[in-house]
């Protein structure tokens, strides 16, 4: 049995003998017309037999032109050295292919005219078949170096094309840690705050709420971990996420906190980032509603806008005069402007300004992608949702 090298090198043996034999038929052709005209009374199997011949010379002379041109390639810092070098090569590989040549032809005993003995006959074929055989080198020299070159243009552009695929494949790497590593700290920041409102409810003896927050927190930070590794969720699990996060400050703020939600089912199904809106929400408590001792109210709304998905987060609290220096620096608002950009460049935005009445109104403007989301595997069984208003 041949292995898959041996078929291959068989395969390209068949295939230059083919293309000779081929040639030396169309060859005979013409030289078969040119007899008849000159009234030449040699048979037409001589003529076959010297084309045939000739040409079987020349393959088998064929590998060690390859080899030459592989040796000695026609480089372009080398190119006059190397065309003399060829030039010289060609003189004697014409030479020694039509004293070959000659030997067969008088030993086989065709044209016995011009043909008598050795040397009649290579003086015979030098006068008419030199020039032929130094031009039958370069073409052959000249296929091979075009092969050569061709097949070096499709490694270098495959080579380009591997670079290209690697150098986007690490880009997308280095966007995705990137887009983790603002994921990772956007959810400690959360994470500490609710552990800080623990630790007062604990501090001030307030047990069952504490209590109450932790068993939030807990079915909260399992969810969470569903989803550590997905930068887009459908908004309606976003919306949950919200809630879960939102029962957890009711328990510190009681009768004080009012929340109301509303999103256009059309855009239920659209892709969010995942946890776009609790650093907002939080915004809001913690620098509107939280600075006030009065009841507050969030307005947490979701909808298309010409064509856009927009998020809007509403509060009644004090507005920005008072809090614009830590509102514009804050992590969380700072990371989901670095998010939004990562995720969809000069396509999104997040703006954050008063809003009319009073208070302040951070809205987010995302391309509106829908999702394919089954509503019934997107929830998990909890409590934290009771007491919300929606």
């Amino acid at each position: 049995m041949l292995n898959f090298s041996q078929n291959r090198t068989l395969r390209r043996i068949l295939g230059r003998f083919m293309a000779w034999t081929l040639l030396g038929l169309f060859m005979f052709s013409q030289g078969i017309v040119q007899s008849r005209f000159s009234n030449d009374p040699s048979p037409w199997s001589h003529h076959l037999i010297g084309w045939m011949v000739g040409v079987y010379v020349w393959f088998a002379i064929t590998p060690a032109v390859f080899w030459l041109g592989n040796r000695f390639p026609l480089e372009r810092r080398y190119w006059l050295r190397r065309t003399i070098l060829h030039t010289s090569i060609a003189f004697l590989i014409a030479f020694a292919q039509l004293a070959a040549e000659a030997a067969i032809l008088h030993r086989i005993g065709v044209f016995p005219m011009y043909m008598k003995t050795f040397v009649a006959t290579f003086v015979f074929l030098l006068i008419i078949g030199y020039h032929q055989g130094i031009l039958m080198y370069w073409s052959l020299l000249g296929l091979q170096q075009g092969f050569a070159w061709y097949r070096r243009y499709e490694e270098r552009k495959q080579e380009a094309l591997r670079l290209e695929l690697r150098s986007s494949q690490l880009e997308r790497q280095l966007v995705q840690a990137h887009l983790g590593a603002l994921k990772m700290q956007l959810q400690p920041h959360f994470l500490f705050n609710t552990l800080n409102a623990i630790m007062v409810l604990v501090r001030q003896q307030k047990g069952r709420e504490a209590e109450e927050m932790l068993g939030h927190l807990s079915d909260l930070l399992r969810w969470v971990l569903e989803d550590v590794d997905t930068q887009e969720i459908p908004l309606r699990r976003e919306i949950e996420y919200l809630q879960l996060y939102l029962s957890i400050e009711q328990v510190r703020f009681q009768d004080r906190l009012r929340v109301e939600i509303a999103a256009a089912p059309e855009v239920l199904d659209a892709a969010v980032p995942h946890m776009i809106l609790q650093p907002l929400v939080e915004n809001a408590i913690r620098h509107g509603i939280g600075r006030s001792s009065a009841a507050g109210r969030l307005q947490i709304s979701a909808c298309l806008v010409n064509g856009l998905l927009e998020l809007r987060v509403v509060d009644d609290g004090p507005g920005l005069i008072l809090t614009a220096p830590t509102q514009s620096r804050g992590i969380g608002l700072s990371n989901t402007r670095a998010r939004l950009e990562q995720l969809y460049g000069a396509t999104a935005r997040l703006t954050v300004e008063n809003a009319e009445g009073g208070g302040v109104a951070a809205t987010v403007i995302l391309p509106c992608r829908l999702t394919q989301s089954d509503p019934g595997t997107d929830r998990m069984e909890t409590n934290a949702l009771h007491g919300l208003a929606g």
